[in-house]
């Protein structure tokens, strides 16, 4: 999974709307290019360096995906997309909205496009004082000082009025609240591991990954599906128990919730397609011994892909061992996955959503989708 980045950015506003310019700036950053963790008060400044109305000025924290300078191109983009226009000249001007990254964490950049940290951001009380609000401690990676140090060394005297109407942050229209436990389900190659990082990240959850690239018997087990079929089973089966069973009874008190990317009753799942009828008889038996001790998840997600999709995924990734898996074999363990999940509904909430035509990782806008299916009661 790529590594996000913390960026710091500032947004002004003195002409029109300009409360309604912020906040419609925010969103379009919240779709555009990543997760708003925090935004500060928004506070009414005097333009600065020229006359023209008090500006309505806020910064926010986020985090992303993309580098720097797709950053700014995107932000470039939604200026645009919101009206304004550029003169040719250097000087100031009254706009729409403003957008700059003002830090990119400890990043230096200085090209013709693009300087991060922001080179006048010292100088403006209006930058410094809302950052101030989310990045205190923060500091700036050139002059080796905090943002509180250099809002109180800052020799601009503009006078900052804060509003009381504060910004809405997107981000919180998901509500994850009400479960304590999320597991994320789908066939190989469904991209069940990748959501469930990704809402760990974006959402504050613990996460627990199944440990299956430690199985020894995997890579034998496509080699020679017969013979090593059952005690790839056990083998999970046990490894699944034990991890579930510590990583859920081990408390953290900073984190909202957990979110896991698979559920230990996908063990019987694809031990009835790949057991013999004797086999799986038996560990039928031993699999309901261990899996009524088992915390279940209070919301059961599983991302249907169909099986050409699968097979892009999966090729994708390259794992050796999985590059000959057949068809069948992935519309067998959708096929048990559905039979399960019907039967289910009275024990905890599942939700199936059909991902087939959308790509999560690559594509922002399919994984605010894949967040709205979820939330959706």
């Amino acid at each position: 999974m790529m590594q996000s980045t913390t960026y710091h950015i500032a947004l002004g506003s003195n002409k029109g709307d300009k409360l309604k310019n912020l906040q419609e700036a925010v969103d379009a950053i919240h779709v555009e290019i990543g997760n708003i963790k925090l935004i500060s008060k928004v506070y009414k400044s005097p333009a600065f360096g020229f006359e023209s109305d008090d500006f309505l000025n806020a910064c926010l924290v986020l985090e992303s995906y993309l580098n720097p300078e797709t950053v700014l191109q995107k932000l470039l983009a939604i200026e645009t997309e919101m009206g304004r226009t550029r003169s040719d000249g250097k000087g100031y001007e009254a706009r729409v909205i403003d957008l700059d990254v003002i830090l990119a964490e400890d990043q230096i950049i200085d090209i013709d496009t693009l300087q991060v940290p922001h080179p006048e951001m010292e100088k403006r009380r209006f930058v410094l004082q809302p950052l101030s609000d989310i990045a205190t401690k923060v500091i700036h990676p050139k002059l080796h000082k905090e943002v509180i140090v250099l809002l109180e060394e800052c020799e601009d005297e503009s006078v900052l009025e804060p509003i009381k109407i504060w910004l809405k942050n997107p981000r919180k229209s998901y509500n994850f609240s009400k479960y304590n436990y999320i597991a994320i389900e789908g066939n190989i190659g469904a991209g069940k591991t990748s959501l469930a990082t990704l809402m760990a990240q974006d959402f504050n959850a613990k996460l627990i990954l199944e440990r299956f690239a430690d199985n020894a018997f995997l890579p034998k087990f496509y080699e020679d599906a017969s013979r090593y079929a059952f005690p790839l089973e056990m083998s999970f089966l046990a490894d699944r128990y034990q991890q579930i069973s510590d990583d859920l009874s081990q408390l953290d008190l900073f984190k909202d919730f957990i979110v896991s990317d698979y559920d230990v009753f996908k063990s019987l799942i694809f031990s009835k397609i790949t057991l013999q009828e004797d086999e799986f008889k038996l560990y039928r038996k031993l699999f309901y011994l261990m899996y009524k001790d088992i915390a279940k998840p209070e919301l059961y997600v599983y991302l249907y892909q169909n099986t050409q999709r699968l097979q892009e995924n999966i090729k994708k990734r390259g794992r050796d061992y999985e590059q000959n898996i057949e068809d069948a074999y992935l519309e067998k363990i959708n096929e048990g996955y559905l039979s399960f999940l019907k039967t289910q509904s009275a024990d905890f909430n599942v939700k199936i959503i059909d991902i087939s035509d959308k790509d999560f990782v690559s594509n922002r806008a399919d994984y605010l989708w894949v967040l709205n299916e979820i939330c959706e009661e």
